[in-house]
């Protein structure tokens, strides 16, 4: 018994014995992660504190400028402290100041010109686009600058930059020849005219036939147009208006060439006017229409023959993406650059009035001479007026805007027909001007002074843009390739 009891004791000693241990051994292991945990606590603390020291040490020994700067003179400081005076203003006037206020541009749709100079961003411009949009009411331009500005690179680019868009352009009268290499470049056709060249122009000709047209309304409107270009080329060698009688005259004698020729040409209805037919005749005819004849025949006889005596030898195709009418042979004899115009005019209005015709770009260049004219004046006026029914984007170009003052005396109705050409252009484009010219620009386009101010320190293809009541100052950008193309100055920089 004595001894079971001992065998019991040391089986439990032996079992509780192990248990001890185990408990010993894991406080052991803790205590072991404790310390390593705090050993790595410790050296990581130690290595920071090491590289701050390190820091401070390298810091201390930089030389580097104080918090105050230098001392003495070569602080740059003033003297004393800046005060500037207090503006007070209404938060309309201190939008409209550069740089609390950029011009957000007209939008990316359209064809792109340049730098917008105030906000650094491109600048974009095409007159359908902003007719859609309801920015611009009419689509018409007038652009104007001195000689040498880059006004007529601008022109170019905005039309030439427009075909690719499915737009054409007409140029009824070039009188220094400067599209013509931008025609051929386009494939387009640049007609040119002058004494010598084998070229004519019948003022005559039927011209494009819109397809929409019946045969009555065709021939109600070639009968017009007829009549009107007739009437016209007189007014103009006559430099006055017609009377009732002349016009009589004229309708009478053309009437009769229509009926009697296949070709209508203008000589016939000269030989008619001077000697009208004895059926049409009641005694007086040929005395009243005696001017006009003699005035019509400086154009098939006199000092301007050779160029509409006979039918045409070339042909206005509208369906060319550039026609352009090329007068530099002529440019010598403004008279007959006027009819030249007036012809090319009224040879293009079939082509313009064609519904189907699409959009085009219509560009009268050198306009002070056109200006002077009052047949060609009313025709420009005409076709202004219905640039929105016509899908047409005029552009008058010349060099200063006074030009318009000399149309006509004061009050006159060609001075109120120069003045509707600029109302009906809602973009105008002024490029540097002479000083003795900024108030009349000013004047005419209703410029603040500090545009005013900025039109005689703009350089070479900057130019302030008007667009209805927007106002940009806008750097044109031109291609290598469109530079050689719209280059004006070649036998000027040219070393022959």
């Amino acid at each position: 018994m004595n001894n079971a009891r001992v065998n019991e004791r040391l089986h439990t000693t032996t079992l509780v014995e192990p248990h001890g241990e185990l408990h010993r051994d894991r406080r052991a292991r803790r205590r072991a992660a404790a310390k390593i945990e705090a050993d790595a606590q410790k050296a990581k603390h130690l290595e920071a504190r090491t590289r701050w020291l390190t820091e401070r040490d390298e810091a201390r020994s930089g030389a580097y400028l104080s918090a105050a700067g230098e001392s003495g003179s070569a602080q740059l400081r003033m003297p004393g402290r800046l005060r500037l005076p207090k503006h007070q203003d209404t938060s309309a006037t201190l939008s409209g100041h550069y740089p609390f206020l950029a011009e957000a541009g007209l939008g990316s749709a359209g064809v792109f010109v340049g730098q917008d100079l105030y906000s650094g961003g491109s600048f974009v411009y095409d007159p359908w686009v902003l007719y859609q949009q309801g920015m611009i009411t009419a689509p018409n331009i007038v652009l104007a600058g001195i000689v040498g500005s880059g006004k007529s690179s601008l022109a170019k680019s905005l039309y030439t930059r427009s075909l690719p868009f499915g737009r054409r352009v007409y140029v009824p009268g070039d009188p220094k020849g400067e599209h013509t290499a931008v025609a051929e470049a386009v494939g387009g056709k640049a007609i040119i005219l002058g004494h010598g060249l084998r070229n004519r122009l019948n003022p005559l000709d039927e011209g494009h036939r819109a397809a929409s047209a019946s045969d009555a309304e065709w021939s109600a409107q070639l009968a017009s147009r007829r009549r009107d270009l007739i009437g016209a080329l007189a007014e103009t060698v006559l430099d006055r208006t017609l009377s009732p009688l002349e016009h009589t005259a004229i309708d009478l004698a053309l009437a009769d060439t229509v009926r009697s020729a296949e070709v209508p040409i203008l000589p016939m209805v000269v030989d008619r006017i001077l000697a009208p037919n004895p059926e049409d005749d009641e005694g007086r005819l040929a005395e009243d229409g005696r001017l006009v004849g003699h005035a019509l025949r400086r154009l098939v006889a006199g000092d301007l023959a050779g160029l509409f005596d006979g039918p045409s030898t070339v042909r206005f195709d509208p369906s060319l993406p550039m026609v352009s009418l090329d007068l530099s042979r002529v440019a010598e004899n403004s008279t007959l650059i006027s009819v030249l115009m007036t012809c090319s005019s009224a040879w293009m209005e079939s082509a313009l009035a064609d519904p189907a015709g699409g959009q085009r770009w219509v560009i009268y260049d050198e306009a002070w001479r056109l200006m002077a004219y009052p047949a060609l004046l009313r025709r420009m006026d005409a076709q202004w007026r219905l640039a929105r029914h016509f899908g047409i984007a005029n552009m008058l170009v010349f060099h200063k805007l006074s030009d318009l003052d000399n149309v006509g005396d004061s009050g006159s109705a060609m001075r109120a027909l120069a003045s509707s050409l600029l109302a009906n252009a809602e973009t105008r484009i002024v490029y540097r001007q002479e000083p003795d010219q900024l108030g009349s620009t000013a004047s005419a386009l209703g410029l603040s002074r500090t545009e005013q101010n900025l039109l005689p320190a703009l350089g070479t293809g900057q130019g302030l843009w008007r667009i209805k009541d927007r106002s940009f100052v806008v750097q044109h950008q031109l291609h290598p390739d469109e530079l050689e193309i719209f280059d004006t100055t070649a036998r000027m920089t040219s070393g022959q």
